[in-house]
């Protein structure tokens, strides 16, 4: 259960994972070690998974980003699980999701340019055991990113 000061640490959190305790303790009104000792137990509990730093893409050379729908061949025992295992080999791909629907998975790639896509594409992407078909949309511009989650605390039923 996510009360509401879990609920304001996590989104204090996403906003600045750089605050010190203290401030975020009186952002809150709340101490320092109530605090600490929260962020402690969602970080045992899973809840908080990491604490990292958000680059901007086009400033570290990977302002390409293409959406990659790709169907399978079949969906045998090894097919599915060979792909996931494929893929997260290419650090190219920054997310990979499991689909319900005509496309199997969807996949999140950043790159330098079409031509580094192409070679992903060529070399590694369509030489992977059964996949059937990859379908590639190149991002334009983005609208919305952002990796935020809307906390709220949760209701007891």
């Amino acid at each position: 259960m996510i009360d509401d000061l879990d609920a304001k640490i996590l989104n204090s959190l996403q906003a600045d994972a750089t605050i010190s305790l203290q401030d975020l303790g009186d952002e809150l009104a709340s101490s320092r070690s109530a605090v600490w000792r929260r962020i402690q137990r969602m970080e045992e509990a899973g809840i908080i998974k990491q604490h990292t730093v958000l680059l901007d893409p086009e400033k570290v050379g990977l302002g390409v980003m293409v959406f990659a729908q790709v169907k399978m061949q079949a969906h045998g025992q090894s097919d599915l699980p060979n792909f996931i295992e494929q893929v997260r080999r290419f650090p190219e791909v920054i997310e990979c999701h499991t689909l319900m629907g005509d496309v199997d998975f969807l996949l999140k790639i950043r790159v330098r340019d079409i031509q580094s896509y192409e070679k992903l594409f060529w070399d590694h992407l369509s030489r992977i055991e059964g996949v059937r078909e990859i379908n590639s949309s190149i991002a334009l511009t983005s609208v919305k990113a952002t990796t935020q989650l809307n906390i709220k605390p949760s209701v007891s039923t």
